[in-house]
């Protein structure tokens, strides 16, 4: 596979920032978009802009086909049993929501449990937080591994016959765990808990099938994946969907409207309430062909391969800290050391090379590693060796630097 030619197919790469040629490595945050998309997004506006479901002329019906296309390119990329269990959001956070606030509030009560990780990102923290605080239920946390991994014994332990809910994140954007989601979900439905995955890190990055991981919810972003921001994904069973109720209400998610009472459409389109998320769902759909185009496998040891090379380069830096475990996602966070991870990007960023600094959302996780903050360099299909390369020379630039003020 040629990723020096997929690079060619993302416009934004080719240019300069602070007079050096970009490297981006801050995928884990927001992916960058091909011409595809774009072109994809573009082609909608300028000739089918129409609302969909509701009109029966030429453009609302093209605006429809697309849309409701793209909801089965999503049921194949995740291989979902029925386009009924896809619902489009804007994002993982409120996919989450959706199930914190539907779901867990009809059925959680005081003395049930909420079992999460310190690893969560905070929009798989904050609304099982207010989850418990509605209901009375309790939130625990699984603990980790010295390394940042889940261990299943831990998993067992923390489980119980009171779980009602285990939520967890697939891939941590943090540490570059792996998390054995489908282990997590046997273990959960053993005692009679339902199983919500934050797929935000792994759905751009992996094959994933929902039904083979046995999990009953599962959110991810658009924009994490060569897509358009403000598109989103909750796939839900169809038996626990068709039992919730709508978080949102107005047109489109209505069947019948009386005077005091009115009835919901079927799945999916009672939990999408107004005008949808129309060009943002046909650019995820064109992201997915774009994606499924090149292979999932391929992308996957692509960035692992990015990633252990990366590691190798930093680990022969003295003062490098690199958190997480050996065996990761695309992604490597680390601090230098007596320099803040602010500094870092900004130093590296004068050099035309983006990483992320700060506590990524995961203030629980930066608790746990002790640190305010890291700096996190997150790999995908456009990155190449040379990207790796300048990174590293960015940061003993860094070094340089900072031992010179300090």
């Amino acid at each position: 596979m040629d990723f020096h030619a997929i690079r060619e197919q993302f416009p934004i790469l080719n240019q300069e920032v602070n007079g050096h040629p970009l490297v981006y490595l801050d995928s884990a945050a927001t992916s960058q978009k091909p011409v595809s998309v774009i072109e994809a997004v573009e082609k909608y506006y300028k000739q089918n802009n129409s609302n969909v479901h509701r009109g029966v002329h030429t453009l609302g019906n093209r605006a429809t086909d697309q849309y409701e296309g793209a909801r089965e390119k999503v049921r194949n990329f995740i291989n979902a049993a029925s386009t009924k269990e896809i619902i489009f959001t804007r994002g993982t956070t409120t996919s989450i929501n959706t199930v914190a606030y539907s779901y867990a509030r009809a059925n959680l009560s005081e003395g049930d449990e909420i079992v999460i990780t310190y690893m969560e990102h905070h929009s798989n923290i904050i609304p099982w937080q207010q989850a418990a605080k509605a209901t009375g239920a309790t939130l625990k946390y699984i603990p980790l591994q010295e390394d940042g991994s889940i261990g299943l014994q831990d998993v067992r332990e923390a489980i119980t016959p009171n779980t009602k809910i285990v939520s967890m994140m697939h891939v941590s954007n943090v540490l570059g765990s792996v998390n054995p989601i489908k282990d997590v979900a046997a273990i959960a439905h053993e005692n009679g808990a339902i199983m919500v995955v934050d797929g935000a890190q792994s759905v751009p990055h992996m094959k994933v099938d929902v039904q083979e991981l046995d999990c009953d919810f599962y959110a991810f972003s658009g924009h994490k994946m060569c897509g358009p921001t403000g598109i989103g994904v909750l796939y839900g069973k169809q038996h626990l969907l068709e039992e919730m109720e709508p978080v949102e209400f107005g047109g489109e998610m209505i069947d019948f409207v009386h005077l005091y009472e009115s009835t919901w459409k079927e799945l999916p389109w009672k939990f999408e309430g107004g005008t949808p998320i129309i060009a943002g769902a046909i650019g995820l759909g064109a992201a997915i062909d774009f994606l499924t185009e090149i292979g999932l496998d391929n992308i996957y040891e692509h960035e692992t391969r990015l990633a252990e090379y990366a590691m190798k380069q930093l680990r022969e830096m003295e003062g490098i800290t690199i958190y997480g475990p050996e065996k990761r996602a695309g992604l490597v966070t680390f601090n230098l050391a007596d320099v803040h991870p602010h500094d870092t990007a900004t130093v590296l960023d004068a050099e035309g090379i983006a990483v992320r600094a700060g506590h990524h959302c995961a203030q629980p996780l930066m608790k746990w590693l002790d640190v305010t903050a890291t700096a996190r360099a997150s790999f995908y299909l456009y990155n190449t060796e040379h990207d790796v390369d300048r990174l590293v020379e960015g940061l003993k630039k860094t070094k340089e630097y900072f031992g010179d003020v300090i």
